[in-house]
């Protein structure tokens, strides 16, 4: 049995809705933890509203040290989840009673199995109207590379969940007095349904263990102390995830739950090894959540892997402001961490989301998560213009505290794009601008960088002439405009021969068309568009770059009108990944919104799931993400680029010219 010196870090998991924050909060109240603040106040929360950011709580359990980490479980939010497991010695993935939700799970088991960190399986809610154990876990396993093991089987009276049975030592266990956990006979009827349950745990275990495969070939009963020794190690090598069963709203298998991962969880010692941290002193911490508080500054959640750390110290070469140690809202100095302690540090400047630091310097680790790109954009401006620069530095803080959050700039209006995985997700970002980083912002309709080309081919002499006293100003030039492919772009070409225009004047007149082409008559920027310089004029003392440059813009601005300008709309590709059952929907939804389907495939890396391909109209994209995951019970999302033009006729493009023609008379 495991007596481990450092405290042990488990992170809850799970979809949205399945009770992780309840099971949280009753593993802390089982333990005899200190009440939970929540970020609403008023002690402990229901487990009923929707978790956005993760939560930190440290308890005691048979003497031994445990910190658990409660994550959000909407798609919007799995950053946050995904850089807790990251710093975690084990994972509890919490589940319903619901077959139908395992697609769900898919993308969890994926990224768990990939980085091979243990988990466990904790089926929850097992009351009237909940499906068979053995359904449900056929259903998980189809998205599991790792194989699930029973722990325990449920005892059922009545149909209500009574008490389970642990298959490793037979003995079964219901609620005692205040809901504390009690021995109860097994009853007969269940007997061989133990016995069953219990010999394919050993015949899943014996898989992965010779010594063990020769005893249940000469029908040697392994004794208990062997199967656990058994379930720690394959848990702690990542080879199969053990399931237990409860309720953690009635506190029904939770002591056997924590006695499981007492028994199993790896300790920080078997967690360094496997992320291939060196256990030598001196101290050595890795940040997985930054927050930037009012009037104290930039505060980094870390996870000491090794030595101790106080107040003072040195990390990523700056001087630690403050160690803090977390409970739920509650931050209390602590002064000093030992080794395995999640704990904050304050004013570790050169400390970032991932950054594993020792007093030098820091590094990444390769196998960090990436922050999944964008899928819904929003345009913000600060409602107060004197808050243009403060807004900037806020959202690069915002930034930096989650990093799914993006923030570019639209080439063409210079307006702020601020992106994330979804609107909950975006709004929650909003709503920090406001509170805590005291700059309000509004929305504004996200710019479409629509552009225009031509049809037609044609020739223009353009003459700019200005007498002011002194030196004038005198540009003389004739230009063949004609369309290209496209995706051909820009081309300038000189065709002036004899010296008509000198040669130091014609970049000058290239710059000039560009000019012209940067707003056309439809009010957008021309593309796929060769101009060829044939001739022209000059004065010896008037002419000059800028007298040029000016008479190029002039020829384009002239021409363009009479070429048939058309414009074009960005069309982007679309990876859209869903489970299997939601493919149908998926291509409903891109053809409602002039998309055109390119085909589908299976998931390369997430069992169960499909990638839908399609070109979709960029202005189609807004609030597409909303839609979609209302096709795919919550779990869809996508991956755009751009990919090319495509011409826009009719209404819809009248439409789009006279919303421009109207913003530019705004202006």
């Amino acid at each position: 049995m495991k007596h481990p010196a450092s405290p042990r870090v488990v992170t809850l998991v799970g979809p949205q809705g399945v009770g992780k924050t309840t099971l949280f909060e009753s593993l802390l109240r089982s333990t005899g933890a200190e009440e939970l603040r929540t970020a609403g106040g008023g002690g402990a929360a229901t487990g009923r509203s929707m978790t956005l950011e993760l939560s930190v709580a440290h308890t005691r359990f048979l003497g031994e040290e445990w910190t658990f980490i409660d994550t959000p479980g909407a798609p919007e939010f799995t950053q946050e989840a995904r850089q807790a497991l990251m710093v975690s010695d084990a994972a509890v993935v919490v589940c319903d009673a619901s077959p139908e939700r395992a697609a769900a799970l898919a993308p969890l088991f994926t990224f768990l199995d990939a980085r091979r960190i243990p988990h466990l399986l904790f089926l929850n809610v097992l009351e009237d109207g909940g499906s068979p154990v053995r359904e449900v876990l056929e259903a998980l396993q189809a998205v599991s590379s790792r194989p699930l093991v029973m722990r325990e089987i449920p005892l059922r009276q009545g149909g209500h969940l009574m008490g389970v049975v642990d298959l490793v030592s037979e003995r079964a266990w219901g609620q005692g007095k205040e809901g504390r956990p009690a021995l109860i006979s097994l009853p007969d009827s269940d007997k061989p349904r133990e016995e069953t349950a219990r010999r394919e745990l050993i015949e899943r275990l014996a898989d992965l263990d010779d010594t063990l495969l020769a005893q249940l070939l000469e029908d040697v009963i392994p004794p208990p102390q062997s199967l656990y020794a058994q379930l720690e190690r394959a848990l702690r090598e990542d080879r199969l995830v053990p399931v237990f069963l409860g309720s953690a709203e009635q506190g029904l298998g939770l002591e056997r739950l924590l006695k499981g991962l007492r028994h199993e969880a790896p300790t920080v010692d078997e967690t360094r090894e496997r992320l291939g941290i060196p256990s030598e002193m001196p101290v050595l911490v890795q940040s997985f959540k930054t927050h930037h508080q009012p009037h104290v500054g930039k505060l980094s959640m870390v996870r000491v892997w090794r030595g101790g750390l106080q107040e003072g110290d040195t990390l990523a070469n700056s001087r630690v402001g403050g160690v803090q140690r977390v409970h739920g809202t509650k931050q209390t100095s602590a002064g000093t961490a030992r080794e395995g302690e999640v704990v904050t540090v304050s004013r570790v400047d050169g400390l970032r989301t991932g950054d594993i630091a020792d007093a030098q310097g820091t590094l990444t680790p390769k196998d960090w998560p990436l922050a999944p790109p964008p899928v819904h954009q929003l345009a913000i401006v600060a409602e107060k213009r004197t808050d243009d620069v403060k807004l900037t530095s806020a959202l690069a803080r915002l930034v930096e505290e989650d990093p799914s959050l993006s923030v570019d700039q639209d080439a063409d209006t210079q307006m702020l794009l601020l992106g994330g995985q979804g609107e909950l997700h975006l709004r929650q970002a909003l709503e920090h601008l406001r509170t805590r980083m005291r700059v309000p912002v509004v929305t504004k309709p996200l710019p479409i960088p629509y552009r225009e080309t031509l049809r037609k081919t044609g020739s223009h002499h353009a003459r700019f002439k200005r007498q002011s006293g002194g030196h004038g100003q005198f540009g003389d030039v004739v230009v063949d405009v004609k369309p290209l492919p496209h995706g051909e772009g820009f081309r300038f070409v000189s065709a002036v021969v004899g010296g008509a225009i000198p040669k130091q004047y014609i970049p000058a007149v290239e710059e000039g068309v560009k000019d012209g082409l940067k707003r056309g008559p439809l009010g957008f920027p021309v593309v796929d568009v060769e101009v060829t310089l044939t001739g022209g004029t000059y004065h010896s003392v008037d002419s000059s770059d800028q007298a040029f440059r000016t008479t190029g813009r002039l020829a384009l601005v002239e021409v363009l009108p009479k070429l048939e300008p058309v414009l074009l709309e960005p069309i982007l590709q679309v990876d859209i990944h869903v489970p299997n059952e939601a493919i149908p929907r998926a291509q409903r939804l891109v053809t409602s919104r002039r998309g055109q389907i390119l085909g589908f495939n299976t998931h390369p890396e997430i069992p169960g799931w499909e990638v839908l391909t399609a070109y979709v109209p960029q202005a189609e994209m807004q609030g597409f993400i909303v839609e979609l995951r209302s096709a795919s019970s919550g779990l869809g999302s996508f991956i755009t680029k751009h990919d090319h033009y495509s011409e826009l006729v009719g209404k819809q493009a009248e439409r789009v010219v006279s919303h421009q023609q109207q913003a530019a008379a705004e202006r």
